[in-house]
């Protein structure tokens, strides 16, 4: 059969192609969320996370767990053990990353156990995380350093299984969440350690209290540690600090106490930033990245 056939049977000529409606975009698509900073460092920047929501009464009550990444960068599976499991880091993207992961979850909600949802394509107008979740739940963040959340223990016991997993969790870097505060990951990458911190207040203050902060040269969260620059992601900002050389996660939670409690009198100035402030935030501006 030509093309021109196939076209003519699944649409008789003459009628219009259904529009498809997009999904308008976001510039913050998790905000009101309780883990909005956890979701997007979830999304950007850790290797290997799980985060359990609960879904509300109308859409089944059902736990869910809302993961980093799963294999061959799926949207979602639902397990043999009837756990549900839905991917943040996915190559699906609307201009709505709560809708996308939405959708993504109704529709393995809907999945026989032992599936997994491989074909998800970008949704339409709908329900968002907003709509769908509990938020009175905790959400509650859990930092892992292996994806054997991915399998049942049954599955684990198979050798090939078994092998592809220990491949994949080869390639996580370890990561760690600090104690004590919110939304701060420590971060070793070869010989050097990073702190990663996602910030909920809107980003341009946070640009102004870190300019305030470097340029009375105070912009280390501890000793040896020095402030390189900032993530931009999903609406959120994300400045980093180089760590001395040997920090681990368990030494930071103290410094970053009394680091946010200058960060938060800086945030809370209303003064317009003097000239060397200026200075500063320039070249925090300079730096930046911005992720997808």
């Amino acid at each position: 059969m030509g093309k021109k056939s196939r076209k003519r049977q699944s649409r008789p000529e003459g009628t219009p192609k259904p529009k498809r409606h997009e999904v308008a975009y976001v510039e913050r698509p998790f905000e009101g969320l309780p883990a909005e900073t956890d979701l997007v460092a979830m999304r950007e920047i850790i290797p290997a996370a799980t985060l359990s929501v609960r879904t509300t009464a109308e859409h089944g009550d059902r736990e869910v767990q809302l993961v980093t990444l799963l294999p061959d960068m799926l949207p979602a599976i639902h397990r043999d053990d009837d756990a549900v499991l839905v991917a943040l880091q996915t190559g699906m993207r609307s201009g709505d990353a709560s809708r996308d992961v939405a959708a993504a979850l109704l529709e393995a909600l809907d999945l026989e156990p032992g599936s997994a949802l491989t074909t998800a394509g970008l949704p339409e107008p709908g329900p968002r995380l907003q709509d769908v979740l509990d938020l009175t739940g905790p959400f509650e963040i859990t930092v892992r350093d292996s994806f054997d959340f991915w399998l049942t223990d049954e599955a684990k016991q198979d050798d090939n299984v078994a092998a592809a997993l220990e491949q994949a969790n080869a390639n996580i870097v370890p990561t760690v969440k600090v104690d004590g505060v919110r939304s701060a990951y420590w971060v070793r990458m070869g010989a050097r350690e990073f702190l990663r911190w996602a910030r909920p207040e809107d980003q341009e203050q946070v640009l102004n209290a870190l300019a305030r902060l470097h340029a009375a040269r105070e912009s280390a969260v501890d000793d040896g540690a020095k402030f390189v620059g900032a993530f931009r992601s999903a609406g959120i900002l994300i400045p980093v600090w180089e760590l001395a050389p040997g920090t681990e996660a368990d030494e930071l939670a103290a410094p970053l106490e009394a680091f946010e409690a200058k960060l938060e009198q800086a945030l809370a100035s209303t003064e317009a930033l003097t000239a060397d402030e200026r200075r500063a935030r320039a070249g925090i501006v300079s730096r930046q990245v911005s992720l997808r």
